[in-house]
């Protein structure tokens, strides 16, 4: 794939560290940059993982000409600003999933992009995962799709300043937890003909637990939850006319794999992996970019808006 990518990460937190310290298990590509909105930020960020160049604004990181891409991993606000900071700077962008706060801004986004000649993805890491790339395999091998589930839950403390929370940083648990399931029925069914949906708030008014019911012309329904008070199974299950695939908990992670045909004994894929399963979507840039290719086919840029249409649609029966 030629020299590794230079990258610069917009953003210290928590996915930010995971992703730079991820990206220390393959040779695709290393941190040179961090960009924060202050100085003593983005120097406490670079000191723990003795990256060299530390900027003061997402500006600068944008503009640094020893960056070769930009992972956006700020709040979920602000990925629509901040990687048009980069498209507009020329640098290929990894945005954290969400991939923005709506369709509109996502659309925004994509065009500039491809207005401009520049690489775009979503930073959903699920994608890229070895056994997640066996799914894909496997579903050509159960028949029609009849029903899709899956889950994702996890309990946090009630505080009204935690981002999952805050309506100002974007809360709720459907753009931080269901993306994954919403974005994992998409890669299986496709775009929903029929969204219905059943959202309570939390305490702030932002959604608190939201469940979903696909509906699609072909017959196939996809059964999915997102809750942020209780951590559920976090399962996936593809069911087909021949068989079903059942992926464990965390299925959004690297995780078991059950092929069981509808007659026949089941198999195991085990997982096989070190680190969080952050590097393989890192890898996947350097490949595109070392190809010269504006996208990836595992996550192309139109699904994630139509996945950023369907999560509208989901929210606007709140």
């Amino acid at each position: 794939m030629g020299n590794p990518v230079r990258w610069g990460i917009m953003g210290t937190g928590g996915i930010a560290g995971a992703f730079a310290a991820d990206l220390a298990l393959t040779d695709s590509g290393t941190v040179v940059a961090v960009g924060s909105r202050s100085q003593a930020s983005a120097d406490a960020f670079a000191d723990r993982l003795g990256i060299e160049r530390r900027h003061a604004s997402y500006e600068d990181l944008a503009t640094d000409p020893d960056v070769d891409a930009v992972y956006a991993a700020t709040p979920h606000p602000m990925h629509h600003a901040n990687a048009l900071l980069a498209l507009h700077a020329g640098k290929p962008v990894l945005v954290e999933k969400p991939f923005t706060m709506n369709a509109d801004e996502a659309r925004e986004l994509v065009k500039v992009a491809r207005d401009n000649n520049v690489f775009l993805m979503e930073a959903m890491w699920t994608r890229f995962l070895p056994g997640i790339r066996r799914v894909r395999e496997l579903v050509g091998t159960i028949g029609d799709i009849v029903t899709v589930t899956a889950d994702h839950g996890q309990w946090f403390a009630e505080d009204a300043e935690h981002r999952l929370f805050a309506p100002a940083l974007g809360g709720g648990a459907l753009l931080d937890l269901g993306v994954y399931v919403v974005s994992f029925a998409s890669m299986v069914l496709g775009k929903p003909d029929r969204v219905v949906s059943m959202i309570d708030p939390a305490f702030t008014g932002v959604d608190g637990q939201t469940s979903m019911i696909f509906g699609y012309d072909s017959g196939a329904q996809a059964v999915l939850t997102c809750t942020l008070r209780a951590k559920s199974p976090t399962r996936a299950t593809i069911v087909g006319t021949d068989g079903r695939i059942e992926i464990d908990g965390a299925f959004y992670a690297p995780a078991a794999v059950t092929l069981t045909p509808r007659d026949g004994e089941p198999t195991v894929i085990p997982s096989v992996h070190e680190g969080r399963g952050l590097r393989h979507q890192a890898d996947e840039v350097a490949l595109r970019l070392a190809a010269g290719d504006l996208e990836s086919p595992l996550m192309p840029l139109d699904e994630t808006v139509s996945i950023m249409e369907t999560m509208d649609a989901i929210l606007a029966q709140h």
